[in-house]
């Protein structure tokens, strides 16, 4: 697969992509992440990439022409026009369920925002706006670079354990269970020292459960839940119930 960020700070990014994982992956051949810098495609000596915003106001707005210009080079090395994406406030709130519909994509073209944001019509080439969260970045090279980590993570041969993707959170619409390590003479849960795989798996679909219901049971909604998760959820509210109740009375 292959990321292409059109950026005006090009260190930046390329230094997020040489690390761990994901420079494993560009090792490989798995993965090709490529930095545009958009300062290539301006008109003037001065490599000027932004102006003040007609009408006035505060700060500065991306110019459009650097941007369309970079883009239009890219379609043209590409033979298509890439499957693009902007990083902004007013676009989708990027979850787990965009990466996985994302990892399908054979090309993705990141544009990333700065200042004040760009220029409107740079819309017109856009396939998708997401949004990493209700916060203001400085720019958005690391939401984009955040969107790239989490689809990465999803192609294949880029973890070095595939299961680790069938248990981890959001993965199933639950929160993971908890997780410990050696040395067990610290306190760690009694079912993980048994050996007993089914009873180890049992317990940490219920801590799942748990967890989910305590921090985010908004998850809950949207999560394919058998009768016994059901269940178990009850008793658990049950529970709560009955200790808030208790501390209340």
């Amino acid at each position: 697969m292959r990321f292409d960020l059109l950026t005006v700070f090009p260190e930046m990014v390329s230094s997020l992509a040489h690390y761990s994982i994901l420079e494993r992956a560009v090792r490989e051949g798995r993965l090709e992440i490529v930095v545009h810098n958009l300062r290539d495609f301006t008109p003037d000596r001065h490599r000027s990439s932004d102006d003040y915003p007609f009408g006035g106001g505060p700060g500065m707005v991306m110019l459009a022409a650097p941007i369309l210009q970079a883009w239009e080079a890219l379609a043209t090395e590409l033979g298509k026009p890439p499957y693009t994406i902007l990083l902004g406030p007013a676009g989708e709130r990027f979850d787990q369920s965009h990466a996985l519909a994302l990892a399908g994509q054979e090309e993705i073209c990141l544009v990333c925002g700065h200042y004040e944001g760009v220029d409107d019509r740079v819309r017109e080439l856009v396939d998708l706006e997401l949004s990493v969260g209700d916060f203001v970045t400085l720019g958005g090279e690391l939401p984009a670079m955040l969107v790239v980590d989490a689809i990465s993570r999803l192609l294949p041969g880029v973890l070095g354990n595939i299961d680790s993707l069938e248990s981890e959170s959001f993965s199933a619409g639950l929160l993971e269970y908890a997780q410990f390590t050696r040395p067990a003479t610290l306190t760690v849960p009694e079912v993980y020292l048994s050996g007993h795989h089914a009873r180890i798996n049992q317990w940490r679909r219920k801590d799942s459960l748990l967890r989910t219901l305590l921090f985010r049971p908004d998850l809950l909604c949207g999560s394919n839940l058998s009768q016994e998760d059901r269940k178990l959820l009850r008793a658990f509210r049950s529970d709560l119930d009955a200790l808030l109740g208790g501390v209340s009375g």
